[in-house]
């Protein structure tokens, strides 16, 4: 019995010390400035912030999709046609089969996979199938052609991407003018100071 009373007095004992840091301290306002971009600013500065936006390319490959520029400048390139399938998580986006001026004879279909998030050349597996029919639509052939539209679709999406990731810089810059990291070649990150 001795024991378990010295037992439960030493732990007591270690429980009080341990809960100091979390007891309540008195704030004055005056020490935190109003602005709540400037609190923010002071709480970096003294080392009890943290940063979100630059964790957000550690992890898994895939980021929320609408903030992913090459996602989003794919659906937009792709708007005129119908999709049978845009599976994020997946990284592809199918279309359906596609013809212009209501002629039933000759239709495409686009298939896109995502190889990475980064913009660049090799970002995307473009596939344009083309489908052939007779006229009464009964003998069709499909092939898959490597052409001309493949390098057009693969352009305007690392272009539209391009862009959209400027403007989510820009945005950020202006939200957080104090310290923004922005992503560099190489996957390398590079931290600029943006005052004013």
């Amino acid at each position: 019995m001795k024991i378990i009373t010295i037992t439960f007095a030493l732990f007591c004992l270690i429980f009080q010390t341990a809960c100091e840091p979390l007891r309540y301290k008195k704030v004055s306002a005056k020490d935190y400035p109003s602005d709540p971009k400037e609190r923010t600013k002071k709480n970096m500065e003294e080392g009890r912030g943290f940063r979100l936006m630059n964790q957000m390319n550690k992890g898994t490959g895939y980021s929320f999709a609408t903030s992913n520029p090459l996602w989003r400048a794919t659906l937009d390139t792709l708007d005129f046609m119908p999709l049978v399938s845009a599976n994020y998580s997946g990284g592809i986006v199918v279309t359906d089969w596609y013809s212009e001026n209501n002629n039933s004879e000759e239709s495409i279909k686009i298939s896109i996979r995502f190889l990475t998030n980064e913009i660049r050349s090799d970002a995307l597996d473009v596939s344009v199938f083309y489908k052939e029919c007779s006229q009464n639509l009964t003998n069709c052939k499909v092939n898959q052609r490597d052409n001309e539209l493949v390098s057009q679709i693969t352009l305007s999406i690392l272009k539209k991407a391009s862009q959209y990731e400027k403007e989510n810089i820009n945005k950020y810059k202006k939200e957080n003018p104090y310290e923004v990291s922005t992503p560099t070649r190489g996957g390398k990150k590079k931290s600029s100071s943006n005052k004013d």
